[in-house]
């Protein structure tokens, strides 16, 4: 497959500008110092405060959300709650990540404990999760309180995931399974709760939601496949991040996993590699070879195609509205194709 960069599908600009205006009057609901941080984390104001036409991400989770709701024939409002829900959870833990990756920009710009320091973006997380929580304990409706359920399992399981991720910088003998159940963790569990949130606010019956969260946690498995790739082989001036930045930090991702599996001297050579500290570009450059000799990285793409297969697979079928399903399968396309 193909892949180039895409502008956001119609999917994505056609339910943004909803989720923009409910996550901002969620925001306001924070102290003025808190939210200030968090305006700046998601692209809406710059350092000083002062408002910005910003890129906030591409909230492919709570589409993902409104969306599903709109396939199991309720309207996007019944699930909006949970979509800012999804979003502010997911952010938190892009802030979180981002302080215990060491990560020093975003986005193309400083991230927000770069910006404001380490306290202040753990203070900033913490909110955003809280008033996620908020949202669907205020919610009055039964199907509110199974969705809270949901997103707290969720959220824990992402959390279990950072976890892994950590603790397996240390590590040189991960294998592929334990990695993509780290990635099944760390990205496919708030992908799997955006499908299956949206259904259970939308009124959907269990077996809907089951199909919508497998949906989600497919799409989740297709995510953290290319953006491992993009986390090696990225252009920075795309993506806004470093070079080879998963490498620098001894990530085991995806296509080191691979690597790792496929043994002989190449695996070997970059496990070596891997066992030291900071590494020089000299190294980095050493690494990234060694992967492509491995063929890491179209092993890793193709895995994110055979994810997109199976995501579709669970939009087949009667039971669903035609133009939802149909926007579903453009936003799941998307995340595999782009490159950003």
């Amino acid at each position: 497959m193909i892949r180039r960069r895409e502008a956001r599908t119609d999917a994505l600009v056609r339910t943004r500008p909803m989720i923009s205006d409910a996550l901002r009057q969620a925001g306001d609901r924070l102290s003025p110092h808190i939210r200030r941080i968090v305006a700046y984390h998601l692209g809406w104001s710059d350092a000083d405060g002062h408002d910005v036409e910003g890129d906030g991400g591409k909230a492919v989770r709570p589409a993902i959300t409104l969306l599903s709701a709109e396939a199991v024939g309720a309207t996007p409002e019944s699930a909006l709650a949970g979509a800012v829900a999804l979003e502010l959870v997911h952010n938190f833990s892009l802030i979180h990540d981002d302080v215990m990756d060491g990560d020093r920009e975003r986005r193309h710009r400083p991230t927000v404990w770069a910006l404001f320091g380490v306290g202040e973006a753990i203070i900033a997380g913490d909110a955003m999760m809280t008033l996620a929580q908020q949202l669907l304990a205020e919610d009055p409706r039964p199907e509110a309180r199974r969705a809270a359920v949901e997103l707290a399992r969720a959220t824990a399981e992402m959390i279990e995931g950072q976890s892994e991720d950590l603790a397996f910088e240390s590590r040189l003998d991960v294998s592929e399974e334990q990695s993509l159940a780290m990635c099944s963790h760390k990205t496919g569990a708030l992908l799997s709760a955006a499908g299956s949130i949206g259904a259970i606010l939308g009124g959907a019956d269990e077996g809907a939601v089951g199909r919508l969260r497998s949906f989600g946690r497919h799409v989740g498995l297709a995510f953290q496949a290319v953006d491992d790739v993009l986390g090696i082989w990225g252009e920075p001036a795309v993506t806004g991040k470093p070079a080879a930045s998963d490498l620098r930090q001894h990530k085991k991702t995806i296509p080191v996993a691979h690597a790792f599996a496929a043994g002989g001297e190449a695996g070997r050579e970059l496990a070596e590699l891997l066992s030291h500290g900071e590494m020089p570009d000299e190294s980095l450059r050493r690494a990234v070879s060694l992967l492509a000799d491995c063929g890491s990285r179209a092993w890793t793409l193709e895995l994110a195609d055979r994810h997109l297969e199976q995501a579709l697979v669970e939009l087949d079928g009667a039971g669903f509205a035609r133009d939802a399903v149909e926007d579903l399968r453009e936003i799941a396309r998307f995340v595999v194709r782009r490159d950003f």
